[in-house]
């Protein structure tokens, strides 16, 4: 996978988390598909679970419209890691594979180490990786939002070349937003994708830049004003993913 012009669209991506059966997945993206309009300004991205991609793929039947990505996968290529699985194997239905999330890093207990060790794998099997980042509540109270941010950016981009970052996306996504109810502002999107695009700038020559989406709690009701903010481009959507209407509404807000 190369990068092309759509990676300056918007990129909205659904992530269903540990919902959806193959069936269930199935008429979720039938529904989806009826209410996208027939040409999309946004590039629009589903990460089922794992054991619903294929019948996913299958649905879409090569719409253009919408592409497939993983929530995960291990940082080896293959191997005797039972319950896992390698970049390679996902590489024949996905596009892309998001590392880093929140709910990996503080249920799982992956390290920045790992969530490097994982985005490196993503680029070595040709797919697009998108690293998620973002501060909890305490360290929210305490502060240091651009610290963490800024330190989790540079953990997973540490070492990449030129044409490695340019094939990468990054999600801000505060913890004590996901799934609350509770959202950042659009200022606090923005402030937060700037740290990025800092770090991206200064830890290469080329001048590439990648797209900064925003995540926690986006609703139809909020996705312009974040859409809107300096520096963000795109949202990484979870609940209201998992209703057609309400994420079509969502990528239709991205213009």
């Amino acid at each position: 996978m190369t990068a092309g012009p759509w990676r300056e669209a918007p990129l909205i991506a659904g992530n269903w988390k540990m919902h959806k059966t193959p069936a269930e997945a199935r008429e979720l993206v039938r529904s989806l598909l009826g209410q996208l309009a027939a040409e999309l300004a946004s590039e629009v991205l589903l990460l089922p679970p794992f054991t619903a991609l294929e019948a996913v793929v299958g649905e879409l039947a090569g719409d253009p419209r919408v592409r497939v990505g993983a929530q995960n996968c291990h940082y080896e290529a293959a191997g005797a890691f039972t319950g896992e699985i390698g970049a390679p194997m996902l590489a024949p239905l996905c596009d892309y594979v998001l590392v880093g999330h929140s709910e990996r890093r503080h249920l799982m207990g992956e390290s920045d180490e790992v969530v490097r060790r994982k985005l490196e794998a993503v680029l070595a099997a040709g797919l697009l990786p998108i690293l998620a980042v973002g501060e909890t509540e305490a360290e929210r109270s305490a502060g240091v939002t651009e610290a963490v941010v800024e330190r989790q950016t540079q953990a997973g981009f540490a070492g990449l070349s030129v044409e490695e970052l340019g094939r990468c996306t990054v999600a801000y996504e505060p913890v004590w937003a996901i799934g609350t109810g509770a959202t950042a502002t659009p200022d606090d999107a923005a402030a937060a994708a700037a740290v990025v695009h800092r770090v991206v700038a200064e830890l290469n020559s080329g001048g590439v830049a990648v797209r900064v989406l925003y995540g926690g709690s986006v609703t139809p009701s909020n996705a312009a004003s974040l859409l809107s903010a300096p520096g963000v481009r795109g949202a990484l959507v979870g609940g209201a993913s998992l209703r057609a209407d309400e994420f079509a509404a969502i990528v239709a807000a991205a213009g």
